[in-house]
C-alpha cells in the first residue's frame, strides 16, 4: 500500500533521529518520523511501580534477547563476548540510559594522526563545539565548567550532587594526584522550562519518573509534535528502496501494526537506527544496484563494530557510602589516563567512572552485566548488611580500536516477528584492549585504597556480558568512498539523498559515551544538509 510522499523520511525516533529532525524544522519541509517502538507514556514507566526492581529481568530488561517485546528483534551475539543493549521506542536508548553525558575530546578525532592507529575524523571536536553546546541545552545538561581535560565550555547546569560515594572516591584521586572532574550528566540539577529537577529515585534505567533526564522523550519530541513533525509508531521498516535508474532511494517499505506493508516515499531519507540497526537495515536493502546492501560499494557496512568493554572494581570502606542514593549516572570522571603514554603496553587510553551501588535486589542477583546472583542464606545476609551498605566502586570504560572482523552481519535463520532477518554480531576483544583493562583494574584498585578502602572485592576476568550500550562504527565516515560509508557530513556516497546520523558513522570510539557526539553529529550534519540545501543531491 502507497502512502502520500513526504520531503525527508527519518528511521528511528531515538536519540539522533531526534536531534536531526529538530534542525531540520526551520526549512518547513514535511517530515515523517518511523519508529518501530511505540510511544512509552511516563505513567506506564516500571519507575512508578513498588516492584520496579523486577522490570529489570523482564519487560524492561536493557537486553532484547531479554524483553522479547514485539518492536524487538533478536540478536544472535553468540560470537560475541559483550551483546548489544538497546531500547526500541520513542526516545530509543534515552528512555532507559543513565545520562552520563561526557564528550569526545580532541585527540578522539585524529588518532590516526597521533597515535598511528584507527583512522582520523573527517570532522573535529571544533567542527562540532557549538552542535554539543547547542544540544546541552535543548537536553537539559549539568556539569562544571573548567574542566582541564578540554577546550574550555561550561554546561547551562550547575552539577549533580557527587553524594558521599562521589566525594570519597574524589579524595583517593587526589591522595594519588589524579585527574578527576564532577561529570557532565543530562539530568537536571534544578528545574527547567517546565521539566522537574532530579528527585535522587535511582531508577534513571527505568524511565525517568520526574522527567529530569534528558530523554528525547522528555527534550526534543515535545518540541517537535509541537511544530508539526508526523510521528508514526509501531512501524517497523523492512527495507530501503532504490531507483535503478537515477541511483536515488525513494523510500521505505515498512511493517505497521495493523498487518500491513506499507510503501512511504520520501525525497530524502535519513538512517538513525545505531550502530546495529542501522548497518542490518542496510545490509537488507538488496537490490540490483546493490546486491551486497544499500551503500555498500566499499564492502564497510557493518565493519568495525565498536563497543566500549567495561570491567570494574570494588571497595568496602568503614562507613555507609550511601551509593544507591541519587542518580545512576556517574558522578566523578577521571580521564587521567585517557591519552596515549609510550610507558604503556597499549595505545589511547581509558577513564576511570565512579559506579553508583546500584538497588538491593539487582545487586543481589549479580548487578549489570554479571548476573552472579550473591549465595544464599547466612552468607547472603552477611553480604546485605555488612558489604552492600558499604561499597563504591569504579568502571573502567576503554577505548575499542576499529577492527574490521568486529562486524554485524545477517543471521540466515533467525528473523523477527516480521520476518526481516535478525543481526548477528561477531566480536572478539583486541590485545590493545586487554592490555587497557589490566592496567586500568590496577590503577582503580590503587585509588580505593588511597580512599581508606578496606577490602578490594574480587572481580572476574572477563568484561560485563551486557556491556554493549554503545554501538559504533558500522557504517564509518570519510573522505574516502572505498574505505567508508558515509561523507564528513553523513551522506551516502553511493545514494546522494541518504543520510546517517547515528553512533555508526563512528570512525573511532574514544573513550566516552556517545550519546552527547551521536547527537551533536546529527546537529552538525542536518546544518551542513540546510548549508547545502541548493546543491544537496549534486
Amino acid at each position: 500500500m502507497k502512502l502520500e510522499p513526504v520531503d525527508v523520511l527519518i528511521i528511528g525516533a531515538g536519540a539522533s533521529g531526534a536531534a536531526i529532525a529538530w534542525s531540520l524544522l526551520e526549512t518547513r519541509m514535511r517530515i515523517l518520523c518511523l519508529e518501530q517502538g511505540d510511544h512509552l507514556l511516563d505513567k506506564d514507566f516500571p519507575s512508578r511501580r513498588e516492584d520496579y526492581e523486577l522490570a529489570r529481568y523482564a519487560e524492561f530488561s536493557c537486553d532484547p534477547n531479554v524483553r522479547g517485546l514485539p518492536q524487538d528483534y533478536p540478536i544472535n551475539a553468540e560470537d560475541s563476548c559483550i551483546t548489544p543493549v538497546n531500547w526500541n521506542g520513542v526516545g530509543g536508548s534515552t528512555i532507559n540510559f543513565l545520562g552520563h553525558w561526557p564528550r569526545m575530546r580532541p585527540s578522539d578525532f585524529r588518532t590516526r594522526s597521533l597515535d598511528g592507529v584507527g583512522e582520523d575524523w573527517p570532522v573535529d571536536y571544533h567542527d562540532l563545539a557549538r552542535f554539543y553546546d547547542m544540544n546541552d541545552r535543548n537536553t537539559g545538561v549539568s556539569g562544571l565548567g573548567g574542566n582541564p581535560a578540554y577546550p574550555d565550555y561550561t554546561p547551562p547546569h550547575p552539577p549533580i550532587p557527587m553524594g558521599k560515594l562521589g566525594q570519597t572516591l574524589a579524595r583517593g584521586f587526589n591522595e594519588k594526584g589524579w585527574h578527576w572532574w564532577p561529570s557532565d550528566v543530562a539530568i537536571l540539577s534544578e528545574n527547567d522550562d517546565g521539566r522537574q529537577k532530579c528527585v535522587n529515585a535511582g531508577t534513571c534505567d527505568l524511565g525517568c519518573a520526574a522527567g529530569a533526564k534528558g530523554g528525547t522523550n522528555f527534550t526534543y519530541w515535545p518540541m517537535l509534535e509541537n511544530a508539526g513533525v508526523e510521528l508514526r509508531t509501531k512501524a517497523r521498516v523492512r527495507e530501503i528502496l532504490v531507483d535503478e535508474a537515477s541511483g536515488f532511494a525513494t523510500g521505505v517499505l515498512y511493517h505497521a501494526a495493523d498487518g500491513q506493508v506499507y510503501e512511504q516515499k520520501a525525497e530524502l531519507v535519513i538512517v538513525a537506527c545505531n550502530g546495529v540497526g542501522t548497518p542490518r537495515l542496510l545490509l537488507n536493502s538488496k537490490s540490483k544496484l546493490f546486491p551486497e546492501g544499500l551503500a555498500n560499494r566499499s564492502g564497510k557496512v557493518g565493519k568495525n563494530l565498536m563497543f566500549h568493554p567495561l570491567t570494574g572494581v570494588a571497595g568496602v570502606f568503614d562507613e555507609p557510602m550511601k551509593g544507591h542514593e541519587g542518580p545512576m549516572a556517574c558522578s566523578i570522571l577521571s580521564q587521567e589516563f585517557y591519552e596515549s603514554d609510550p610507558d604503556r603496553e597499549f595505545v589511547r587510553g581509558y577513564g576511570l567512572h565512579s559506579g553508583r551501588s546500584t538497588t538491593p535486589m539487582t545487586y543481589a542477583l549479580g548487578g549489570y552485566g554479571i548476573d552472579n546472583p550473591i549465595p544464599w542464606g547466612a552468607e547472603h545476609r552477611e553480604i546485605m548488611d555488612n558489604v552492600y551498605p558499604y561499597l563504591a566502586g569504579l568502571t573502567v570504560v576503554t577505548e575499542d580500536l576499529p577492527e574490521e572482523h568486529n562486524c554485524v552481519t545477517l543471521d540466515p535463520d533467525l528473523t523477527d516477528s516480521d520476518g526481516i532477518p535478525a543481526p548477528k554480531i561477531t566480536y572478539r576483544l583486541g590485545e590493545n584492549t586487554q592490555a587497557m583493562l589490566k592496567h586500568g583494574e590496577a590503577r582503580a584498585q590503587e585509588v580505593l585504597l588511597a580512599a581508606g578502602a578496606r577490602r578490594i572485592l574480587p572481580k572476574g576476568d572477563k568484561v560485563w556480558w551486557r556491556a554493549g550500550w554503545h554501538q559504533m562504527g558500522t557504517c564509518r565516515m570519510g573522505n574516502d568512498p572505498g574505505a567508508s560509508v558515509v561523507n564528513g557530513w553523513g551522506r551516502s556516497h553511493d545514494v546522494k539523498n541518504l543520510f546517517i546520523v547515528d553512533g555508526s558513522i563512528f570512525v573511532t570510539a574514544g573513550a566516552v559515551n556517545p550519546t552527547s557526539t551521536i547527537q551533536a553529529l546529527a546537529l552538525f550534519i542536518g546544518d551542513r544538509i540546510k548549508t547545502n540545501i541548493a546543491t544537496l543531491f549534486d
